[in-house]
C-alpha cells in the first residue's frame, strides 16, 4: 500500500480525473513524485468501478483502492448487507477476507470481527478503509484464516468464508474445487463455531453440493436484476436438519423471497391447455437456479405453458412474485411477422427452436423498453410467439 496516493494533492487529482482515459493516463508521466502514473490509473478505475457496486465506498474521502481484480471480485454493498443478516451472536471471523466488503456489513451485526487476509497489502488497504468508514470493532490480521483457526483456542459464533475457484478448474461446479476446501475442513469450522456461512459462485451444483457438506441448514441463493450473484451455505453446529431450507431471493428496489424445504419442488404444475392470455410470469434466476419449476406455479396460482417451458399465465398479477410480469396483447404467427416492415420489440426466447440474435436477424426487430415479442412453445399448440408488454420488472 502507497500511502504517498492518500495525501491531499494526489487525492484532489484522483476526483479532478475520474472522466480520463486510464489506459493513456497509466502511459503518461505521473505529476508526482512518489506516485506513478499506473498507481494512479488503477485508482481512477477502482473508484469509477465502485459508483454502484461499493457506493459507500466511492463517496467517502481517502478510500485506498486495491488492484482492480479485487474490486471486480469483491461482493457488493447490496449482496454484503444480505449476508450480514445471517450472522448469529456477537464475533465473528472472516477466513477469507479480501478487499472486506462483507466484513464491514458483517461488523454492523456482530460485537467483534477478526478479518484474516493472507496478502499483507490487501490486509492493510481493508484495515485503512475500516478506519476511514469508521469501523471500529475490526481486526485485521494479514495471517492465513484457515491455520489461525487450527492453531487458537478461541471460538466463534459465526464462521465465514468465500473460497475461490482454483484457477486450472475453470468452470467450477463442486466445493471440492475451490480453496480452501471446505469439505476437508467442516469440522474444524463446527468445533469452533455456532454457525457456518460458505459463500460460493452461482454456478455451483446446489444438490451435489448439499451432499459434500451434508447437515446444511440453508442455501439462499442471492440475485440482483436477474443476474444471480452468488450462493450462501449455511450450516448450524447445534442443529440435526432433515431438509433443508432453499431460499431464492431477489435484492432489487424492493427485496423479494420464495423458499421451501429441499424435496417440496417435487411436484407437479397445471398446464395451460388453452391459448396464453391475461399475464405471463418469467421467474428470476435465483428461482430458476432453486430447481423450483413446478412450485413457483402452485405456490403462485399459476399455469404452466410447457412442461419444459418456465414461463406461467394467471388471469391476475401478484406483484410478491420474484421475477417479471407482462400483460399479453396477443398470439402472432410466423408469417405476420415477416409482413411487419418496422417491428420494434425486445425478444425473449424460453424452449423456442432458435436463438434470440437468429429471430431479430430474421424478422428485423428493433430494440424497445415496452413491447416484448416472446418466443416460446405451449403445451398443445407447438411454438407459440406471443406479443406482450411489461407491467413489473425484476
Amino acid at each position: 500500500m502507497n500511502r504517498y496516493v492518500l495525501d491531499s494533492e494526489v487525492q484532489e487529482y484522483i476526483k479532478n480525473h475520474l472522466n480520463d482515459d486510464v489506459h493513456k493516463l497509466a502511459m503518461s508521466k505521473s505529476p508526482f513524485k512518489q506516485v506513478d502514473s499506473k498507481e494512479l490509473a488503477n485508482q481512477i478505475a477502482a473508484k469509477n468501478k465502485s459508483v454502484k457496486k461499493l457506493p459507500t465506498w466511492y463517496k467517502t474521502d481517502s478510500i485506498y483502492y486495491p488492484a482492480l481484480l479485487s474490486i471486480e471480485q469483491c461482493s457488493s454493498e447490496t449482496t454484503a448487507v444480505y449476508k450480514a443478516g445471517l450472522a448469529i451472536g456477537d464475533s465473528l471471523i472472516d477466513l477469507t477476507g479480501g478487499y472486506g466488503v462483507d466484513s464491514y456489513y458483517f461488523a454492523k451485526a456482530v460485537k467483534t470481527l477478526t478479518h484474516c487476509e493472507i496478502n499483507a497489502d490487501l490486509s492493510e488497504i481493508a484495515a485503512h478503509n475500516y478506519s476511514v468508514l469508521q469501523q471500529s470493532n475490526i481486526q485485521c490480521l494479514a495471517e492465513d484464516g484457515l491455520a489461525l483457526l487450527a492453531n487458537t483456542d478461541e471460538t466463534f459464533d459465526t464462521i465465514y468464508v468465500d473460497p475461490a475457484r482454483r484457477s486450472t478448474a475453470g468452470k467450477v461446479f463442486m466445493l471440492k474445487d475451490c480453496t480452501p476446501n471446505v469439505i476437508e475442513h467442516v469440522d474444524l469450522f463446527l468445533n469452533k463455531s455456532k454457525r457456518i456461512i460458505i459463500k460460493t459462485a452461482p454456478l455451483l451444483d446446489i444438490t451435489a453440493g448439499l451432499k459434500e457438506l451434508g447437515n446444511v441448514s440453508e442455501v439462499h441463493i442471492v440475485s440482483v436484476k436477474n443476474e444471480c450473484k452468488e450462493l450462501l451455505w449455511v450450516i448450524d453446529s447445534n442443529k440435526s436438519v432433515q431438509e433443508p431450507k432453499i431460499v431464492a431471493v431477489t435484492l432489487n428496489e424492493s427485496q423479494k423471497e420464495f423458499s421451501f424445504l429441499k424435496g417440496e419442488e417435487e411436484t407437479e404444475a397445471e398446464l395451460l391447455n388453452d391459448i396464453p392470455s391475461g399475464y405471463l410470469y418469467e421467474p428470476d434466476t435465483a428461482l430458476l437456479k432453486s430447481g423450483a419449476f413446478n412450485l413457483i406455479a402452485t405456490r403462485f396460482g399459476l399455469k404452466k405453458l410447457h412442461h419444459q417451458t418456465q414461463l406461467y399465465v394467471s388471469d391476475h398479477i401478484d406483484s410478491s412474485f420474484p421475477g417479471r410480469i407482462f400483460k399479453i396483447n396477443q398470439m402472432i404467427s410466423a408469417s405476420d411477422l415477416k409482413k411487419e416492415k418496422t417491428l420494434k420489440a425486445n425478444v425473449i426466447v424460453r424452449n423456442y427452436r432458435d436463438k434470440a440474435e437468429n429471430l431479430v436477424k430474421k424478422y428485423k426487430i428493433k430494440p424497445d423498453h415496452h413491447k416484448f415479442l416472446i418466443f416460446t412453445q405451449g403445451a398443445n399448440d407447438g411454438y407459440l410467439i406471443i406479443d406482450a408488454e411489461i407491467v413489473q420488472h425484476y
